[in-house]
């Protein structure tokens, strides 16, 4: 692609060089720098791609997009910038930019499908698994982008963020759109929208599910304000935003909105309106059965117990009622749904059973516990740690919410990183101790679960929290295999000779 076709959609001044050259590659990565490559410069907030110019006029690249003003780069940089013939695009964003061309190099392929955004602190992966499985039940082909990874046509594909940075955006809409993807349901987080991650994609839907503190601090967001302000940035990007009025920051999340605002609430006033829930258990399954007025009368089975998850469940609805779906295909899509660790039932014999999730902080794991409280079990048993080299205030949460609700704790180790199990455990007693909990301290997260496997009584219902969907321990630096789902269920087979 020329760099002049490539630049259409992005703000730029040319510094030096031309435009009319031919790129064999789009990239941000100096490393991956190769013959006719055009390299977009990111500040990051840990290495400085402006450091690395050199080696990339080196290594061949055609043109370089750097945020920095030309004068102020090394004499030794400008050199070998000109020395090499590489044109100099200076843009205000070098995110933005990326988004931009990214959209642009791979053809625009958000806009061959229909697209949902899905933001909020809690239930955004249950949110597009929802939204998704309706979608399959009325016949589409949805695509996923999220905390899980990315699904294309059953195919799942690992990724780091939940949002993935702008390039890898825009390749995986592309995979889709090439594989026959009809719409894409993609989760859209603070950061995504921050760092300019989105940027570019008009969405035709953009859903709220709730908003709590999370991620305030590092490299995130300095505080709540702004972690608020980088969620409703979404509802100025989409064509039609649908949000949980109950939320106590509805009005915030749309007061700059410039979208067709679409309510739903327990609330009289709201587009769509919770007018029944029944808590009840269907074939051996925790659910919710929700009545819905609005536009149509949504009536459904939600297999994924709490009052948090009949939310999810209305954001779904109504989300699905908005773009056309049959009353019939969003029954069958909320009662088949599954959500790999997200309240996920992964064993159960009728007497006791095991469920996974991904609550990781003291507000989760609390409406997590509260909500499995509610269903009576003869105990509630949860088994849960905190990751290492973060913020010590989330042990003390959780370890307190964890002691107000079970009537035993199994405390362990989670993602340790570069802190001793011990050290950890040691922090969640501050927030457990004082509520005079039973409890048991087991490091060993495996053996912690076989010891809550060996030890369950009929009516039990145990909680493994924390991990969910993931499939590895981070221990000093290193990942290792673990799945708290294979461990249970090996626990099973090797307590039980069942699984």
């Amino acid at each position: 692609m020329y760099l002049a076709k490539l630049l259409e959609k992005t703000e730029y001044t040319l510094v030096r060089g031309t435009l009319d050259r031919e790129i064999g590659s789009l990239v941000y990565d100096s490393r991956k720098v190769e013959e006719g490559s055009l390299f977009v410069c990111i500040s990051g907030t840990k290495v400085d791609a402006h450091f690395f110019l050199a080696d990339v006029a080196r290594n061949g690249a055609a043109a370089v997009v750097i945020e920095k003003p030309w004068l102020e780069l090394s004499e030794v940089i400008r050199r070998a910038l000109v020395d090499a013939g590489v044109t100099v695009l200076q843009v205000g964003q070098a995110r933005a930019a990326l988004a931009s061309l990214s959209a642009t190099w791979f053809d625009y392929p958000m806009d061959k499908m229909t697209v949902v955004g899905v933001t909020g602190t809690k239930g955004k992966t249950t949110v597009t698994h929802m939204i998704a499985s309706i979608l399959e039940a009325a016949g589409k082909n949805p695509g996923i982008i999220g905390t899980n990874g990315v699904r294309i046509n059953g195919v799942h594909y690992n990724t780091t963020l939940t949002t993935p940075e702008s390039y890898s955006l825009q390749y995986y809409a592309a995979q889709m759109v090439n594989a026959g993807v009809d719409s894409v349901v993609m989760e859209v987080s603070s950061s995504g929208l921050k760092f300019h991650r989105v940027d570019g994609i008009t969405f035709d839907y953009g859903v709220f599910t709730n908003l709590s503190p999370d991620h305030i601090g590092g490299l995130e967001h300095p505080d709540f304000a702004d972690y608020r302000a980088s969620k409703a940035m979404l509802f100025r990007r989409c064509r039609e935003g649908i949000l949980n009025a109950d939320d106590e920051n509805y009005l915030a999340m749309v007061k700059d909105a410039t979208c067709r605002i679409i309510t739903f609430g327990a609330d009289p006033s709201e587009d769509y309106r919770l007018t029944e829930v029944k808590y009840e258990k269907r074939n051996d399954k925790l659910g919710c059965d929700v009545n819905v007025e609005g536009r149509n009368h949504l009536e459904f089975f939600a297999d994924m117990p709490g009052l948090f998850n009949v939310y999810n469940a209305m954001a779904a609805a109504v989300t699905a009622d908005r773009m056309g779906i049959p009353a019939e295909a969003i029954r069958q899509g909320l009662a088949d749904v599954r959500v790999d660790g997200r309240m996920e039932e992964v064993y159960s014999n009728g007497d006791w059973s095991v469920i996974v999730d991904y609550a990781h902080n003291g507000l989760s794991a609390r409406t997590l516990l509260e909500t499995l409280r509610s269903y009576k079990p003869k105990r509630l048993v949860v088994v849960f740690g905190c990751g290492g080299n973060r913020d010590p205030h989330r042990r003390y949460e959780m370890g307190a919410a964890a002691g107000k609700y079970a009537d035993l704790s199994i405390i362990t180790e989670d993602n340790s990183r570069y802190e001793k199990p011990e050290e950890i455990i040691k922090d969640i007693h501050i927030g457990f101790d004082p509520t005079g909990s039973d409890y048991v301290d087991i490091p060993d997260r495996r053996k912690a679960i076989r010891y809550a496997i060996e030890h369950a009584q009929k009516g039990d219902i145990i909680a493994v929290i924390g991990k969910g969907h993931e499939d590895y321990q981070e221990i000093e630096g290193v990942r290792h295999h673990f799945s708290d789902k294979e461990e249970i269920l090996e626990a099973v087979k090797l307590l039980y000779g069942k699984g």
